[in-house]
């Protein structure tokens, strides 16, 4: 049998804090604007007193789940890798020799004839 997952959990604990209260307070007849205000104010509260471990269990999960090793790159991810590399060094030394000619052409033709 599988584990339920901290984080369904956890967010169903957090419901069931908020939706206890929210219907206990329409039972009693408090308008219902305010009665939601005041489930989502003792939802908080009470979840940050008694759900600690629930939500530990979760930043746990989230950390674990960030931090998780690396994949191991492959000799063929470093060949292409430098392939793309060598290609746009190349491609940029072309263009500045492109333009430094465009340049000097330039100086060149705008000077009186002699």
């Amino acid at each position: 049998m599988k584990r339920i997952p901290s984080w369904i959990t956890y967010t169903v604990l957090r419901l069931l804090v908020f939706a206890v209260p929210l219907a206990i307070l329409l039972l009693v007849g408090v308008v219902w604007w305010l009665a939601v205000i005041a489930a989502a104010l003792i939802g908080l509260c009470l979840s940050y007193i008694f759900l600690s471990r629930p939500r530990n269990a979760v930043s746990s999960d989230l950390y674990a789940v960030r931090h998780r090793d690396k994949p191991v790159r492959s000799e063929d991810d470093d060949v292409e890798d430098a392939a793309v590399d060598e290609a746009a060094t190349d491609g940029t030394d072309a263009g500045s020799t492109d333009a430094h000619n465009t340049d000097a052409h330039r100086s060149n033709s705008s000077g009186p004839a002699a």
